[in-house]
């Protein structure tokens, strides 16, 4: 592919979620990328995601001080790459792989998954791009999505794009109140 025809691809980059069985998820997503390396298909399946964190495990109860790796969106992960006939064949045809969010059979393509729908994900990944923040702008309405306040709702009063550091107001106990939170902690309303 001449380098003109790869930069101009670039720009048909999407998300797509791809369906596996519960528990597989990341078996499934190194099968993916091993297919990515032996076919060289690194300009077309850009990034594989399988959107995973830590969680105490617990016995009685009790913290056991070690941890368990869980799924956030058990059975899916997440790929980024430029949907052409190749690209959409090898995704689809890896072992583990039972299906693409948003194809409806008979060879139909899937659909990408919307900017605004993928960037939560990515934000819990703390995989933060720029072009992310050119959707929030002081004054925006937006909740917290993780951390100690979760689920606060506020409004944006600074963003700090080189620190990803906002400041959000919110409400406690009748009172306004500015928060410090990271850019990867708020989903706007």
């Amino acid at each position: 592919m001449a380098e003109e025809n790869k930069a101009a691809k670039l720009g048909d980059k999407a998300w797509y979620i791809v369906t596996t069985y519960s528990k597989h998820e990341a078996k499934t997503a190194e099968n993916l990328i091993r297919r990515i390396d032996s076919m060289n298909m690194k300009d077309l399946i850009l990034r594989v995601l399988v959107a995973e964190h830590e969680v105490p495990v617990l016995k009685d109860g009790e913290p056991t001080g070690k941890t368990k790796t869980e799924n956030y969106y058990p059975g899916y992960f997440f790929v980024e790459m430029i949907m052409t006939d190749e690209s959409w064949y090898i995704v689809r045809n890896t072992p583990g792989v039972t299906g693409i969010v948003g194809s409806s059979g008979g060879g139909q393509k899937p659909a990408p998954v919307p900017r605004e729908q993928i960037e939560p994900v990515l934000k819990r990944m703390n995989l933060i791009e720029e072009s992310m923040y050119e959707r929030y702008n002081v004054g925006d309405a937006v909740k917290i999505i993780h951390g100690p306040l979760e689920g606060t709702e506020g409004t944006i009063i600074s963003i700090d794009k080189e620190t990803g550091a906002c400041r959000v107001e919110t409400i406690f106990f009748g009172r306004s109140t500015p928060v410090d939170v990271e850019f990867s902690e708020i989903e706007r309303i």
